[in-house]
């Protein structure tokens, strides 16, 4: 029996297809995290996948938000399944049970703790010595407290209280519990990369609540002189915590074992993470039938690696999923639905203020290309045809003159300046008119054609275009050495508008935008530094920084981020 747990961070991770991913973690119980998936989202596609038997819990606050999973081979289909982990969600047989005493909680505070999707329960029954017993998976994705967010960090504390006594009166009850997931903490130094940076790090709660939801390993007793059955263990869980960190079981020293980076600063490539991805097993599991555990750093996709755990014990399959799993959801079977199923009440601006870029990553390319990009409108007979782009233009067919007046100007300063003369207004010259009416030169007729309309894209028409007014009627005089004097000033004095109007433009747009500030280079490594805004509320919100280029590592990797930093100052 293999289980591996991951956080995903959102579904688009499967971006090679749902099964695929599942194939590859070779696992007979695969708990995914963050999802960040509701069931208006989940597509068929994700929810089934052939060889497996799903569960999800979603949340039902905000969407793109929270959210686990659990892929279960169908050889490894559990007996019983449920969402959550209060009992307000489950109304349906097949559940779990034991939930546990929640007198100190009242009904709102534990509906708001299942509402965000971040536990699915499923039970399984297994073989260990040759006696069938019974094994609950509880698949948790725990709270982050967000330091600005002083009300999240009592929630985070709750969800373990209410996680730690549903895994214990499970216990209780007389099965085997597997606790699985992010939690959210790192544990004891070695499980941080720098833990000298928080100088309260043993006082944290987090830290506090997993020490007594742990066994210590110092009071461990040698397993072979204490038989493990259910009453010892129980008898010495009231001492010390009733569960294992079953990585920690098999490799007690070993650094750098971190399954979470950050990706703002590229920390994945100086391994400078944190281990907050666990699997808990009780006792007795532990020491009885766990074989191995590891975790997956070369496995990439998400900001976290997945973590996997191998037990002796036979899988006993269920003969039939329980109601929980997905391939039984009403979108999925084409079951006739009760017209109260279409009046649920949704959040309309969650969901029309969301970007089709989350739409689900197993949904197929034609699919997702057809939401992003729609197929114009057709021409409907009577009403203006919309304009086409210049590549949507017939091949072989050239494009009639059109009226430059109906074109956008291209340069802003254009507003600002007088209007050149107009060509046309070459036509409209009575000293014009009758000079060209009574000498038929070929090349006054071919010139004065060309003053009143733009024609065909010549060198000749060009030329005349750019010139000002009095190049038509030089041009016209029928003699050859004063038009070719005519156009060769014409064409210096067109360069020398046409530098003008770029230096003006140029001068322009730099006093209106002055771009990103050239970046220094870091004192230590001499590399050109990047450019970072401040987020954070506060008073230096919205200024922007320099910092080294390099990953962020430990002060003493050498290929890490040196301590480089400046700030950018106004009007740079």
């Amino acid at each position: 029996m293999k289980l591996v747990t991951w956080n995903i961070n959102g579904i688009r991770t499967f971006k090679g297809g749902i099964k695929n991913a599942l194939d590859s973690l070779d696992a007979d119980i695969i708990c995914v995290q963050e999802t960040k998936v509701t069931r208006d989202l989940l597509d068929e596609r994700t929810a089934i996948v052939d060889g497996y038997n799903s569960y999800f819990s979603y949340s039902r606050g905000r969407s793109g938000y929270s959210g686990v999973a659990t892929y279960c081979r169908d050889d490894a289909t559990p007996s019983a399944a449920e969402e959550g982990l209060t009992g307000l969600l489950t109304n349906h047989e097949g559940a779990a049970g034991c939930y546990g005493d929640h007198t100190d909680f009242s009904s709102e505070e534990l509906q708001l703790l299942d509402n965000e999707g971040r536990a699915v329960i499923t039970q399984h029954k297994i073989m260990c010595q040759d006696k069938e017993q019974t094994v609950t998976v509880i698949n948790v994705y725990c709270p982050r407290a967000d330091p600005d967010k002083p009300e999240r960090k009592q929630f985070k504390l709750r969800f373990y209280e209410v996680l730690q006594r549903r895994a214990e009166a499970l216990l209780q009850g007389g099965s085997h519990v597997i606790v699985l997931g992010d939690v959210n903490t790192s544990h004891r130094p070695i499980d941080h990369c720098d833990p000298c940076d928080d100088d309260d790090f043993a006082e944290n709660p987090g830290r506090k609540w997993l020490n007594g939801f742990l066994y210590s390993s110092s009071e461990e007793e040698d397993p072979d002189e204490e038989e493990c059955d259910k009453e010892s263990e129980m008898r010495d869980c009231t001492q010390t915590g009733k569960f294992i960190d079953i990585f920690r079981y098999f490799h007690p020293t070993r650094k750098n074992a971190f399954t979470c980076w950050s990706t703002l600063t590229g920390a994945r490539q100086t391994n400078y993470g944190t281990r907050i991805d666990y699997i808990f097993a009780d006792r007795c599991l532990a020491q009885e039938q766990f074989v191995g555990a590891d975790i997956m750093p070369e496995v990439e996709g998400s900001d976290h690696c997945p973590v996997w755990a191998k037990l002796k014990c036979l899988l006993l399959p269920s003969t039939k999923p329980p109601p929980l799993c997905t391939r039984y959801l009403p979108e999925f079977i084409g079951k006739q639905q009760k017209l109260s199923r279409f009046l649920i009440k949704v959040d309309q601006k969650s969901s029309q203020s969301e970007p089709k870029q989350t739409l689900p990553g197993s949904q197929e390319e034609e699919e997702r290309r057809e939401n992003m990009n729609p197929s114009p409108v057709p021409y409907i007979s009577g009403k203006k045809r919309p304009a086409a782009p210049e590549s949507a233009a017939p091949k072989g067919k050239k494009s009639k003159t059109t009226n430059n007046s109906l074109k956008p100007q291209g340069n802003l300063l254009s507003f600002f300046k007088p209007k050149l003369t107009a060509v046309k207004q070459c036509e409209s010259t009575p000293a014009l008119d009758g000079f060209t009416s009574s000498h038929r030169d070929p090349k006054a007729s071919t010139t004065s054609e060309l003053c009143p309309d733009t024609g065909s894209p010549t060198e000749d028409t060009e030329l005349v275009v750019k010139a000002p007014s009095q190049l038509c009627i030089s041009s016209t005089t029928g003699e050859p050495d004063k038009t070719v004097k005519t156009k060769q000033l014409a064409s210096q004095l067109a360069v020398g508008q046409s530098d003008v109007k770029k230096g003006a433009s140029s001068v322009f747009w730099k006093s209106v935008l002055h771009g990103p500030p050239p970046a220094p280079c870091c004192k230590v490594h001499r590399e050109p530094c990047v450019l970072r805004t401040v987020k954070k509320e506060g008073p230096n919100m919205g200024k922007q920084f320099f910092v080294c280029g390099r990953p962020q590592g430990h002060v003493s990797n050498p290929e890490a981020r040196c301590n480089f930093f400046m700030w950018v100052e106004k009007g740079k």
